[in-house]
Protein backbone atom coordinates (compact mmCIF):
# COMPACT_ATOMS: atom_id res chain seq x y z
CA UNK A 1 0.00 0.00 0.00
CA UNK A 2 1.57 3.40 -1.14
CA UNK A 3 -0.81 6.09 -0.63
CA UNK A 4 -3.71 7.35 1.11
CA UNK A 5 -7.02 8.87 -0.32
CA UNK A 6 -5.64 12.46 1.25
CA UNK A 7 -2.81 12.31 -0.98
CA UNK A 8 -5.08 12.32 -4.72
CA UNK A 9 -3.98 15.35 -6.33
CA UNK A 10 -3.03 14.64 -10.12
CA UNK A 11 1.29 15.13 -8.90
CA UNK A 12 1.13 13.11 -6.17
CA UNK A 13 -1.09 9.75 -7.45
CA UNK A 14 0.86 10.44 -10.32
CA UNK A 15 4.14 9.92 -8.59
CA UNK A 16 2.77 7.02 -6.87
CA UNK A 17 1.95 5.49 -10.35
CA UNK A 18 5.48 5.87 -11.81
CA UNK A 19 7.06 4.10 -8.38
CA UNK A 20 4.41 0.93 -8.60
CA UNK A 21 5.18 0.87 -12.52
CA UNK A 22 8.57 0.70 -11.97
CA UNK A 23 8.85 -1.66 -8.88
CA UNK A 24 6.90 -4.30 -11.30
CA UNK A 25 9.40 -3.67 -13.83
CA UNK A 26 6.70 -2.28 -16.46
CA UNK A 27 7.59 1.01 -19.55
CA UNK A 28 5.11 3.32 -19.53
CA UNK A 29 4.75 1.72 -22.89
CA UNK A 30 3.64 -1.58 -21.34
CA UNK A 31 1.90 -0.47 -18.59
CA UNK A 32 -0.32 1.37 -21.86
CA UNK A 33 -1.01 -1.69 -23.46
CA UNK A 34 -2.35 -3.00 -20.36
CA UNK A 35 -5.08 -0.38 -19.96
CA UNK A 36 -5.80 0.12 -23.55
CA UNK A 37 -4.23 3.38 -24.14
CA UNK A 38 -1.35 5.45 -25.37
CA UNK A 39 2.06 5.36 -23.82
CA UNK A 40 1.17 9.51 -24.00
CA UNK A 41 -1.19 9.36 -21.57
CA UNK A 42 0.60 7.55 -19.25
CA UNK A 43 3.08 10.36 -19.48
CA UNK A 44 0.62 12.65 -18.71
CA UNK A 45 -0.57 10.52 -15.57
CA UNK A 46 2.81 10.10 -14.04
CA UNK A 47 3.65 13.68 -14.17
CA UNK A 48 0.67 14.83 -12.96
CA UNK A 49 -0.92 16.71 -16.02
CA UNK A 50 -3.88 14.90 -15.69
CA UNK A 51 -6.74 14.31 -13.22
CA UNK A 52 -7.76 10.54 -12.98
CA UNK A 53 -11.12 9.41 -11.44
CA UNK A 54 -11.27 6.80 -8.87
CA UNK A 55 -12.08 4.37 -11.19
CA UNK A 56 -9.51 4.85 -13.55
CA UNK A 57 -7.20 4.58 -10.53
CA UNK A 58 -8.54 1.40 -9.86
CA UNK A 59 -7.90 0.02 -13.05
CA UNK A 60 -4.18 0.82 -12.91
CA UNK A 61 -3.98 -0.60 -9.52
CA UNK A 62 -5.44 -3.61 -10.80
CA UNK A 63 -2.75 -3.54 -13.58
CA UNK A 64 -0.23 -2.57 -11.51
CA UNK A 65 -1.14 -5.11 -9.05
CA UNK A 66 -0.49 -2.75 -6.70
CA UNK A 67 -3.26 -1.23 -4.05
CA UNK A 68 -2.58 2.54 -4.61
CA UNK A 69 -4.81 3.95 -2.53
CA UNK A 70 -5.81 3.19 1.03
CA UNK A 71 -8.83 5.10 3.49
CA UNK A 72 -6.15 4.97 5.91
CA UNK A 73 -5.52 8.04 8.41
CA UNK A 74 -6.89 11.46 6.79
CA UNK A 75 -6.33 15.07 8.02
CA UNK A 76 -4.04 17.30 8.96
CA UNK A 77 0.01 15.70 8.89
CA UNK A 78 1.96 16.67 11.94
CA UNK A 79 5.69 16.41 12.98
CA UNK A 80 7.15 14.72 16.11
CA UNK A 81 10.90 15.86 17.08
CA UNK A 82 13.41 14.31 19.16
CA UNK A 83 15.99 16.46 20.41
CA UNK A 84 18.25 17.57 21.05
CA UNK A 85 19.85 17.42 17.22
CA UNK A 86 23.19 17.36 16.43
CA UNK A 87 23.68 17.93 12.39
CA UNK A 88 26.79 17.51 10.09
CA UNK A 89 27.63 17.10 6.49
CA UNK A 90 26.19 19.55 3.91
CA UNK A 91 23.01 20.09 2.13
CA UNK A 92 21.89 22.32 -0.88
CA UNK A 93 19.75 25.09 -1.01
CA UNK A 94 16.69 24.27 -2.95
CA UNK A 95 15.10 26.90 -5.85
CA UNK A 96 13.13 29.39 -4.75
CA UNK A 97 9.97 29.66 -3.82
CA UNK A 98 9.16 33.33 -4.25
CA UNK A 99 10.47 33.29 -7.48
CA UNK A 100 8.84 29.66 -8.92
CA UNK A 101 5.02 31.02 -8.38
CA UNK A 102 6.05 34.47 -10.06
CA UNK A 103 7.45 32.90 -12.67
CA UNK A 104 4.85 30.45 -13.03
CA UNK A 105 2.20 33.15 -13.07
CA UNK A 106 4.72 35.33 -15.88
CA UNK A 107 3.88 32.15 -18.05
CA UNK A 108 0.56 33.15 -18.22
CA UNK A 109 2.50 36.25 -21.03
CA UNK A 110 3.82 33.23 -23.01
CA UNK A 111 2.14 31.59 -25.76
CA UNK A 112 5.03 29.38 -26.14
CA UNK A 113 6.44 26.77 -24.70
CA UNK A 114 7.35 27.64 -20.97
CA UNK A 115 9.73 24.76 -19.21
CA UNK A 116 10.61 25.73 -15.49
CA UNK A 117 13.70 23.89 -14.37
CA UNK A 118 14.18 22.66 -10.79
CA UNK A 119 11.21 24.87 -9.49
CA UNK A 120 10.49 23.45 -5.89
CA UNK A 121 7.91 20.71 -5.30
CA UNK A 122 6.21 22.20 -2.46
CA UNK A 123 2.58 22.79 -1.57
CA UNK A 124 2.18 26.57 -2.86
CA UNK A 125 3.59 25.27 -6.61
CA UNK A 126 1.15 22.32 -6.54
CA UNK A 127 -2.47 24.72 -6.09
CA UNK A 128 -0.89 27.57 -8.64
CA UNK A 129 -0.71 24.09 -10.79
CA UNK A 130 -4.53 23.38 -10.41
CA UNK A 131 -5.26 26.94 -10.36
CA UNK A 132 -3.36 26.91 -13.67
CA UNK A 133 -5.06 23.28 -15.19
CA UNK A 134 -8.11 23.98 -14.00
CA UNK A 135 -7.83 27.15 -16.53
CA UNK A 136 -7.13 25.14 -19.47
CA UNK A 137 -3.12 25.82 -19.19
CA UNK A 138 -1.63 22.53 -19.82
CA UNK A 139 0.95 21.06 -17.03
CA UNK A 140 3.61 18.50 -17.47
CA UNK A 141 6.19 17.47 -14.59
CA UNK A 142 8.74 15.66 -16.30
CA UNK A 143 9.36 12.42 -15.65
CA UNK A 144 11.72 12.65 -12.63
CA UNK A 145 9.92 15.63 -11.49
CA UNK A 146 12.79 17.87 -12.42
CA UNK A 147 11.48 20.49 -15.01
CA UNK A 148 7.48 21.84 -15.01
CA UNK A 149 6.14 22.31 -18.97
CA UNK A 150 3.72 24.84 -18.92
CA UNK A 151 1.94 25.44 -22.54
CA UNK A 152 -1.06 28.24 -22.39
CA UNK A 153 -4.28 28.01 -24.56
CA UNK A 154 -4.93 30.52 -26.88
CA UNK A 155 -8.24 31.12 -24.79
CA UNK A 156 -8.33 30.63 -21.46
CA UNK A 157 -10.95 29.26 -19.30
CA UNK A 158 -11.34 31.82 -16.12
CA UNK A 159 -14.89 31.20 -15.58
CA UNK A 160 -13.70 27.06 -14.63
CA UNK A 161 -10.90 28.34 -11.79
CA UNK A 162 -10.54 26.38 -9.60
CA UNK A 163 -11.65 28.64 -6.63
CA UNK A 164 -10.75 26.45 -3.69
CA UNK A 165 -7.68 26.28 -4.68
CA UNK A 166 -6.78 29.77 -5.49
CA UNK A 167 -7.96 30.84 -2.44
CA UNK A 168 -5.15 28.79 -0.89
CA UNK A 169 -2.56 30.55 -2.25
CA UNK A 170 -1.66 34.71 -2.19
CA UNK A 171 0.20 34.59 -5.70
CA UNK A 172 -3.47 33.87 -7.45
CA UNK A 173 -3.28 38.10 -7.26
CA UNK A 174 -0.56 38.06 -9.78
CA UNK A 175 -2.55 36.93 -12.15
CA UNK A 176 -3.69 40.32 -12.44
CA UNK A 177 -1.05 42.15 -14.62
CA UNK A 178 -0.39 38.71 -17.07
CA UNK A 179 -4.83 38.49 -17.35
CA UNK A 180 -5.57 42.34 -17.83
CA UNK A 181 -4.04 42.30 -21.35
CA UNK A 182 -6.27 39.16 -22.69
CA UNK A 183 -9.61 40.04 -20.68
CA UNK A 184 -11.48 42.80 -20.23
CA UNK A 185 -13.39 41.40 -17.32
CA UNK A 186 -12.92 38.57 -15.28
CA UNK A 187 -12.69 37.30 -11.92
CA UNK A 188 -10.07 36.35 -8.67
CA UNK A 189 -11.15 34.92 -5.62
CA UNK A 190 -9.82 36.73 -2.88
CA UNK A 191 -6.07 35.94 -1.84
CA UNK A 192 -5.19 33.79 0.53
CA UNK A 193 -1.85 32.17 2.40
CA UNK A 194 -0.26 33.03 5.89
CA UNK A 195 -2.44 34.47 7.99
CA UNK A 196 -0.05 37.45 8.95
CA UNK A 197 -2.81 40.42 9.45
CA UNK A 198 -4.19 42.72 7.08
CA UNK A 199 -2.17 42.51 3.37
CA UNK A 200 -3.91 45.43 1.36
CA UNK A 201 -3.71 44.98 -2.57
CA UNK A 202 -4.21 48.82 -2.99
CA UNK A 203 -0.64 49.27 -4.04
CA UNK A 204 -1.41 46.85 -6.79
CA UNK A 205 -4.51 48.71 -8.06
CA UNK A 206 -2.96 51.97 -7.83
CA UNK A 207 -0.24 51.25 -10.06
CA UNK A 208 -2.38 48.61 -12.49
CA UNK A 209 -5.20 51.55 -13.10
CA UNK A 210 -1.83 52.87 -15.41
CA UNK A 211 -2.63 49.82 -17.43
CA UNK A 212 -6.71 49.95 -17.44
CA UNK A 213 -7.09 48.21 -14.51
CA UNK A 214 -10.14 48.66 -12.34
CA UNK A 215 -11.07 46.14 -9.37
CA UNK A 216 -14.10 46.20 -7.60
CA UNK A 217 -14.33 43.94 -4.44
CA UNK A 218 -17.24 41.71 -3.69
CA UNK A 219 -18.26 38.76 -1.59
CA UNK A 220 -15.15 36.63 -2.28
CA UNK A 221 -13.57 37.72 -5.48
CA UNK A 222 -11.65 40.74 -7.00
CA UNK A 223 -14.05 41.94 -10.06
CA UNK A 224 -11.67 43.24 -12.55
CA UNK A 225 -12.74 45.29 -15.61
CA UNK A 226 -10.00 46.77 -18.30
CA UNK A 227 -10.20 49.52 -20.40
CA UNK A 228 -8.00 50.73 -23.05
CA UNK A 229 -5.28 52.95 -21.16
CA UNK A 230 -3.99 55.15 -24.52
CA UNK A 231 -0.70 56.05 -24.97
CA UNK A 232 2.60 54.22 -25.38
CA UNK A 233 4.68 55.74 -22.28
CA UNK A 234 4.09 54.66 -18.78
CA UNK A 235 5.74 56.17 -15.32
CA UNK A 236 4.99 54.31 -12.14
CA UNK A 237 5.52 55.33 -8.80
CA UNK A 238 4.85 52.21 -6.66
CA UNK A 239 3.18 53.54 -2.96
CA UNK A 240 4.82 50.02 -1.96
CA UNK A 241 8.04 48.99 -2.61
CA UNK A 242 6.73 44.95 -2.52
CA UNK A 243 7.63 42.34 -4.37
CA UNK A 244 4.26 40.92 -5.79
CA UNK A 245 3.23 44.30 -6.54
CA UNK A 246 6.80 44.91 -8.49
CA UNK A 247 5.71 41.50 -10.13
CA UNK A 248 2.80 42.39 -11.34
CA UNK A 249 3.36 45.34 -12.79
CA UNK A 250 6.47 44.13 -14.69
CA UNK A 251 3.95 41.70 -16.15
CA UNK A 252 2.01 44.20 -17.00
CA UNK A 253 4.68 46.18 -18.67
CA UNK A 254 5.70 43.28 -20.72
CA UNK A 255 2.72 42.81 -22.75
CA UNK A 256 2.16 46.89 -23.25
CA UNK A 257 3.72 47.84 -26.29
CA UNK A 258 5.63 51.02 -25.27
CA UNK A 259 7.80 51.99 -22.45
CA UNK A 260 6.90 51.92 -18.62
CA UNK A 261 9.29 53.05 -15.79
CA UNK A 262 8.40 51.64 -12.43
CA UNK A 263 10.14 53.89 -9.54
CA UNK A 264 10.40 52.36 -5.63
CA UNK A 265 10.16 49.04 -7.50
CA UNK A 266 11.42 46.15 -5.39
CA UNK A 267 15.11 44.39 -6.27
CA UNK A 268 14.23 41.25 -4.18
CA UNK A 269 15.51 37.84 -5.46
CA UNK A 270 12.60 37.09 -7.24
CA UNK A 271 11.90 40.09 -9.00
CA UNK A 272 15.43 39.78 -10.42
CA UNK A 273 14.60 36.23 -11.49
CA UNK A 274 11.24 37.39 -13.31
CA UNK A 275 12.93 40.28 -14.78
CA UNK A 276 16.07 37.54 -15.94
CA UNK A 277 13.18 35.68 -17.28
CA UNK A 278 10.70 38.47 -18.96
CA UNK A 279 14.39 39.20 -20.83
CA UNK A 280 14.31 35.59 -22.11
CA UNK A 281 11.18 35.94 -23.94
CA UNK A 282 12.35 39.08 -25.81
CA UNK A 283 11.15 42.08 -23.41
CA UNK A 284 14.03 44.71 -22.82
CA UNK A 285 14.61 45.92 -19.02
CA UNK A 286 16.89 48.33 -17.58
CA UNK A 287 18.33 48.66 -14.38
CA UNK A 288 17.59 44.98 -12.79
CA UNK A 289 18.65 45.43 -9.39
CA UNK A 290 17.63 48.73 -8.83
CA UNK A 291 14.93 50.41 -7.68
CA UNK A 292 14.37 51.86 -10.86
CA UNK A 293 13.21 49.64 -13.71
CA UNK A 294 13.04 50.69 -17.13
CA UNK A 295 10.28 48.23 -19.59
CA UNK A 296 9.85 47.82 -23.14
CA UNK A 297 7.20 45.54 -24.00
CA UNK A 298 5.91 43.45 -26.57
CA UNK A 299 2.36 43.12 -28.42
CA UNK A 300 2.63 39.35 -28.71
CA UNK A 301 5.15 36.99 -26.13
CA UNK A 302 5.60 33.48 -28.21
CA UNK A 303 8.65 32.01 -27.19
CA UNK A 304 9.98 28.05 -26.63
CA UNK A 305 12.14 29.02 -23.17
CA UNK A 306 13.81 26.82 -20.28
CA UNK A 307 14.38 28.82 -17.24
CA UNK A 308 15.93 28.00 -13.88
CA UNK A 309 15.26 29.80 -10.71
CA UNK A 310 17.68 31.07 -8.70
CA UNK A 311 18.38 29.42 -5.07
CA UNK A 312 16.23 30.82 -1.76
CA UNK A 313 17.89 32.82 0.30
CA UNK A 314 15.09 31.97 3.14
CA UNK A 315 15.33 28.22 2.59
CA UNK A 316 19.28 29.09 3.13
CA UNK A 317 18.35 31.27 6.27
CA UNK A 318 16.55 28.20 7.65
CA UNK A 319 19.38 25.77 7.47
CA UNK A 320 21.66 28.43 8.95
CA UNK A 321 19.46 29.01 11.53
CA UNK A 322 18.92 25.02 12.04
CA UNK A 323 22.97 24.79 12.20
CA UNK A 324 23.15 27.62 14.68
CA UNK A 325 20.49 26.62 17.36
CA UNK A 326 21.55 23.45 17.41
CA UNK A 327 25.14 24.58 17.60
CA UNK A 328 26.08 22.28 14.65
CA UNK A 329 28.93 22.07 11.87
CA UNK A 330 26.89 22.16 8.74
CA UNK A 331 28.13 23.39 5.14
CA UNK A 332 25.11 25.06 3.48
CA UNK A 333 25.91 24.54 -0.25
CA UNK A 334 24.66 26.48 -3.13
CA UNK A 335 23.43 29.71 -0.83
CA UNK A 336 22.79 33.00 -2.83
CA UNK A 337 25.20 34.90 -0.80
CA UNK A 338 23.93 38.42 -2.34
CA UNK A 339 20.83 38.42 -0.27
CA UNK A 340 22.24 37.04 2.66
CA UNK A 341 25.07 39.92 3.21
CA UNK A 342 23.00 41.49 5.97
CA UNK A 343 22.22 38.68 7.86
CA UNK A 344 25.64 37.44 7.56
CA UNK A 345 26.91 40.41 8.92
CA UNK A 346 24.54 41.03 11.69
CA UNK A 347 25.46 37.28 12.47
CA UNK A 348 29.16 37.80 12.32
CA UNK A 349 28.13 40.73 15.10
CA UNK A 350 26.33 38.49 17.32
CA UNK A 351 29.56 35.91 17.15
CA UNK A 352 29.33 33.58 14.57
CA UNK A 353 31.76 32.21 13.14
CA UNK A 354 31.82 30.85 9.58
CA UNK A 355 33.35 29.90 6.19
CA UNK A 356 32.69 31.05 2.73
CA UNK A 357 33.76 29.50 -0.35
CA UNK A 358 34.84 31.12 -3.33
CA UNK A 359 31.58 32.57 -5.09
CA UNK A 360 30.21 30.80 -8.30
CA UNK A 361 27.01 31.40 -10.63
CA UNK A 362 23.78 30.24 -10.23
CA UNK A 363 22.22 28.34 -12.97
CA UNK A 364 20.34 31.39 -14.31
CA UNK A 365 23.92 32.48 -15.09
CA UNK A 366 23.60 36.10 -12.70
CA UNK A 367 23.24 34.98 -9.25
CA UNK A 368 26.19 34.69 -7.01
CA UNK A 369 26.21 31.85 -4.94
CA UNK A 370 28.87 30.03 -2.19
CA UNK A 371 29.07 27.24 0.11
CA UNK A 372 28.79 28.75 3.90
CA UNK A 373 30.30 26.26 6.56
CA UNK A 374 28.67 27.28 10.19
CA UNK A 375 30.90 26.31 13.21
CA UNK A 376 29.75 25.69 16.41
CA UNK A 377 29.64 29.56 18.16
CA UNK A 378 28.98 31.13 21.53
CA UNK A 379 26.31 34.04 20.62
CA UNK A 380 25.44 37.07 21.93
CA UNK A 381 22.58 39.70 21.55
CA UNK A 382 22.82 41.87 18.48
CA UNK A 383 24.20 45.66 19.75
CA UNK A 384 20.58 46.91 17.98
CA UNK A 385 17.51 46.43 17.25
CA UNK A 386 17.22 44.14 14.49
CA UNK A 387 14.52 44.76 11.81
CA UNK A 388 13.71 44.10 8.11
CA UNK A 389 14.29 46.46 5.51
CA UNK A 390 13.66 46.23 1.42
CA UNK A 391 16.50 45.14 -0.58
CA UNK A 392 20.01 45.39 0.12
CA UNK A 393 18.44 45.47 3.80
CA UNK A 394 17.64 42.17 5.84
CA UNK A 395 14.85 40.12 4.49
CA UNK A 396 11.87 40.58 5.68
CA UNK A 397 10.76 36.72 5.60
CA UNK A 398 14.20 36.12 7.07
CA UNK A 399 13.44 38.26 9.95
CA UNK A 400 11.69 35.41 12.19
CA UNK A 401 14.51 33.39 12.13
CA UNK A 402 16.28 35.63 14.46
CA UNK A 403 13.64 35.08 17.44
CA UNK A 404 15.20 31.57 17.38
CA UNK A 405 18.80 32.63 17.11
CA UNK A 406 18.05 35.49 19.58
CA UNK A 407 16.63 32.81 22.01
CA UNK A 408 20.18 30.73 21.79
CA UNK A 409 22.04 34.15 22.57
CA UNK A 410 23.48 35.94 25.50
CA UNK A 411 21.28 38.57 26.67
CA UNK A 412 18.14 40.81 25.60
CA UNK A 413 17.52 41.70 21.82
CA UNK A 414 14.72 43.64 20.01
CA UNK A 415 13.24 42.30 16.85
CA UNK A 416 11.05 44.85 15.02
CA UNK A 417 8.74 43.48 12.72
CA UNK A 418 6.96 46.31 11.37
CA UNK A 419 5.38 45.36 8.15
CA UNK A 420 3.08 42.21 9.39
CA UNK A 421 1.21 42.72 12.86
CA UNK A 422 0.40 39.44 13.50
CA UNK A 423 3.71 37.68 13.10
CA UNK A 424 5.39 38.94 15.89
CA UNK A 425 2.37 37.72 18.21
CA UNK A 426 2.46 33.67 16.46
CA UNK A 427 6.72 34.20 17.43
CA UNK A 428 5.73 34.40 21.33
CA UNK A 429 5.08 30.63 20.25
CA UNK A 430 8.81 29.88 20.93
CA UNK A 431 7.97 30.43 24.78
CA UNK A 432 6.30 27.33 24.51
CA UNK A 433 9.66 25.46 24.46
CA UNK A 434 11.34 27.54 27.00
CA UNK A 435 12.16 30.87 25.14
CA UNK A 436 11.61 34.25 26.71
CA UNK A 437 9.98 36.47 24.58
CA UNK A 438 8.04 39.33 25.83
CA UNK A 439 6.01 40.68 23.39
CA UNK A 440 5.99 45.00 23.48
CA UNK A 441 2.87 45.63 21.29
CA UNK A 442 2.17 43.63 17.33
CA UNK A 443 5.19 44.72 15.98
CA UNK A 444 7.37 44.33 18.42
CA UNK A 445 9.63 41.92 20.63
CA UNK A 446 12.13 41.64 23.34
CA UNK A 447 14.18 38.06 23.46
CA UNK A 448 16.34 37.19 26.00
CA UNK A 449 18.54 34.13 26.08
CA UNK A 450 20.36 31.85 26.07
CA UNK A 451 17.01 29.18 26.23
CA UNK A 452 17.56 25.92 27.58
CA UNK A 453 14.75 24.03 24.92
CA UNK A 454 12.32 21.77 26.32
CA UNK A 455 9.83 19.32 24.11
CA UNK A 456 6.36 20.31 23.88
CA UNK A 457 3.12 19.68 21.94
CA UNK A 458 2.28 22.71 19.92
CA UNK A 459 -0.62 23.53 17.23
CA UNK A 460 1.44 25.03 14.08
CA UNK A 461 0.51 28.93 13.21
CA UNK A 462 -1.01 29.41 10.08
CA UNK A 463 2.13 31.53 9.51
CA UNK A 464 4.90 29.82 7.25
CA UNK A 465 8.41 31.41 8.54
CA UNK A 466 7.03 31.55 12.27
CA UNK A 467 6.07 27.81 12.30
CA UNK A 468 9.42 26.84 10.98
CA UNK A 469 11.19 28.51 13.60
CA UNK A 470 9.26 25.96 16.00
CA UNK A 471 10.30 23.06 14.07
CA UNK A 472 14.25 24.75 14.73
CA UNK A 473 13.66 25.44 18.07
CA UNK A 474 12.13 21.57 18.41
CA UNK A 475 15.32 20.22 16.96
CA UNK A 476 17.24 22.11 19.79
CA UNK A 477 15.13 20.80 22.89
CA UNK A 478 15.26 18.35 25.08
CA UNK A 479 13.06 15.53 24.72
CA UNK A 480 9.88 14.58 22.53
CA UNK A 481 7.70 17.74 20.41
CA UNK A 482 4.55 17.80 18.85
CA UNK A 483 3.95 19.96 15.95
CA UNK A 484 0.67 19.71 14.77
CA UNK A 485 -0.78 20.48 11.42
CA UNK A 486 2.25 21.31 9.43
CA UNK A 487 0.35 22.07 6.08
CA UNK A 488 1.85 25.67 5.73
CA UNK A 489 5.36 24.01 6.36
CA UNK A 490 4.90 22.07 3.41
CA UNK A 491 3.13 24.73 1.65
CA UNK A 492 6.94 26.77 1.51
CA UNK A 493 9.46 23.77 2.34
CA UNK A 494 10.07 20.62 -0.20
CA UNK A 495 10.51 17.38 2.08
CA UNK A 496 12.35 19.46 4.78
CA UNK A 497 11.73 16.50 7.44
CA UNK A 498 13.54 13.76 5.35
CA UNK A 499 16.62 16.57 4.49
CA UNK A 500 17.02 17.35 8.15
CA UNK A 501 16.55 13.67 8.73
CA UNK A 502 19.66 13.07 6.80
CA UNK A 503 21.71 15.88 8.41
CA UNK A 504 21.03 13.63 11.84
CA UNK A 505 18.01 15.48 12.58
CA UNK A 506 15.02 12.83 14.33
CA UNK A 507 11.48 13.90 12.50
CA UNK A 508 8.80 11.69 11.82
CA UNK A 509 6.14 12.46 10.33
CA UNK A 510 2.42 11.25 10.98
CA UNK A 511 -1.36 11.49 10.99
CA UNK A 512 -3.33 10.72 13.67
Amino acid sequence: MVGGVADLLPSSIGTLIRDARKQRGLTQQQLATELGTSQSAIHRIESGGQNLSLEMINRIAHALESPLISAGPSGPTHFRVEGPTTLRGSIDVRSSKNAAVALMCAALLNHGRTVLRGIAQIEEVNRLVEVLTSIGVRATWSEDRSELELVRPADLNLAGMDAAAARRTRSIIMFLGPLLHDEQRFDLPYAGGCNLGARTITPHLHALRHFGLEVRATQGFYRARVHEPGGDQRSITLIERGDTVTENVLMAAAQFPGRTVIRNASANYMVQDLCFFLQELGVQINGIGTTTLEVFGLDRIEQDIVFAPSEDPIEAMSLLTAAIVTRSELTICRAPVEFLDIELAILEEMGLRYRLSPEYPALNGRTRLADITVLPSELHAAADKIHAMPFPGLNIDNLPFFAVIAAAAEGRTLIHDWVYENRAIHLVDLTKLGAEVQLLDPHRIVVTGPTRWRGQELVCPQALRPAVCLLLAAMAARGTSVLRDVYVINRGYEDLPNRLNALGARIEVFKD
